[in-house]
């Protein structure tokens, strides 16, 4: 046992169970798979109507009948003081209490048992063997923003002490910090970058400006595995030409633990062996896979608080091709709250724009980052950082591409800054509705 699941197992959480436990689970065969999700299901389900107030009294029985009447659970729903939502036998002491990171624009506050925690984190441990990578001694350049206070400093300084990691903080991404990093790269000997994609790709176009293979720079990386934000296929090849190396695409929650992860035939494998993963429409119904849909999560083993048919704010679809043993995304499209209306009344994902646009402005290379902000109901606002203005003809042609794929008289404003602002925690939110 490495130093870092040694601590674990010593603040609780027994991870050397919970391995064991996940190589029961994998071994179960795609036959007999069925009957271990439909006993999971009912077994949570009904755990929390039994020792769950508030969950019981947000299904409005105290027995579980039938799965599809099981309503669906939004992030709005919980945020209601997190003792209110413990189940009996749990407190803030003894389970793991942390909260999301309010990209959805819901954050709240959550907690998961000591075991269950330690089935993500083994979960974690499981994907990252399959490019025997380990938290022992593959050391992470890590692009990850960090809290400023003094104790969440900290903490997060001991954790990449514990984990073999490298925290490149991602809130000044600035030529003169990357060349900084570049630095960094030649001078250690990093196995895997991890981090949020949108700075992992700034790094990247940084390299290419310079003409830079980072393999070349640092031999000893291996892979680069981007988290929390969507990977652009456009941007998986820059990612893959620029850094010399293979790209991992990692997706996650806070409150869930590990969900997807790519593997080495770059099939985007959903976690079937700790969560339940449903693609549902409007109306709170099952879509046929290789249709897009509401991502909805259950997780099975996450007795503390109840996180069962749980709406994660993220549209996406599973493959054709998925089983209940190993479902498949095919696509994430972004945030179900991440809407843009247009003046003729039709609605559209927001990240239809930033497509779009993406399509035109970086052909050159010119713009790094940018944003598309919704300011009425007829006009869009596009903040950039670049090294140098766009042109009047390059405005043009982002506006003509606008007319072409979504509709015509939309009004747009260009506003060119030094830096775009991120959250807290260092995400980049890529399209913003202020209506």
């Amino acid at each position: 046992m490495n130093i870092f699941e040694f601590t674990l197992q010593l603040n609780g959480y027994p991870i050397a169970k919970a391995k064991r436990r996940l190589l029961e689970i994998q071994a179960i065969s795609e036959v007999d798979y069925k009957e271990y999700v439909l006993n999971k299901r009912r077994e949570i389900v009904e755990f929390h109507l039994k020792n769950n107030p508030f969950y019981s009294r947000f299904v409005g029985s105290e027995s579980f009948s039938d799965w599809n009447s099981i309503p669906v659970m939004q992030k709005s729903d919980l945020q209601t003081p997190l003792a209110q939502r413990l189940s009996r036998g749990f407190t803030k002491k003894n389970a793991y209490v942390n909260k999301t990171s309010g990209s959805s624009g819901h954050p709240f506050i959550f907690a998961k048992d000591k075991y269950a925690h330690a089935l993500s984190w083994a979960e974690f441990i499981d994907r990252y063997n399959w490019f025997n990578l380990n938290f022992k001694n593959s050391l992470q350049a890590r692009f990850y923003g960090i809290p400023l206070n003094t104790v969440g400093y900290q903490k997060e300084r001991l954790k990449d002490r514990l984990s073999a990691r490298y925290r490149f903080p991602i809130f000044d991404l600035s030529e003169e910090k990357m060349a900084h990093f570049l630095t960094v790269f030649r001078r250690k000997e990093f196995e895997y970058i991890n981090g949020y994609t949108s700075s992992i790709v700034l790094f990247a176009k940084f390299l290419q400006r310079k003409n830079i293979i980072l393999k070349n720079v640092c031999p000893s990386l291996r892979f680069c595995i981007v988290t929390s934000e969507i990977l652009f296929e456009d941007d998986k090849n820059l990612l893959k030409s620029t850094f010399g190396v293979s790209v991992v695409n990692e997706y996650g929650a806070s409150e869930l633990g590990l969900i997807g992860f790519t593997n080495k035939a770059d099939d985007f494998v959903a976690n079937s062996e700790c969560l339940f993963i449903e693609i549902l429409d409007q109306n709170s119904n099952p879509v046929p896979n290789g249709m897009p849909g509401r991502i909805v999560i259950t997780s099975f083993y996450n007795k503390a608080h109840p996180i069962i048919r749980y709406d994660i704010g993220d549209t996406g679809i599973l493959s054709a091709t998925s089983t209940l043993k190993r479902p498949i995304i095919k696509k994430l499209i972004g945030r179900t709250n991440d809407v843009a209306k247009l003046p003729s009344g039709k609605t559209v994902p927001g990240l239809t724009f930033y497509y779009v646009t993406k399509s035109i402005i970086e052909d050159d290379g010119n713009v790094k980052e940018f944003i598309i902000i919704q300011l009425e109901l007829d006009v869009f606002k596009i903040m950039y950082t670049s090294y140098k203005p766009l042109t009047t003809k390059e405005k043009g042609e982002i506006q003509k591409a606008l007319f072409t794929y979504l509709e015509n008289k939309l009004n747009l404003e260009f506003e060119r800054v030094a830096v775009l602002e991120r959250s807290n925690s260092g995400k980049l939110k890529q399209f913003i509705s202020k209506l």
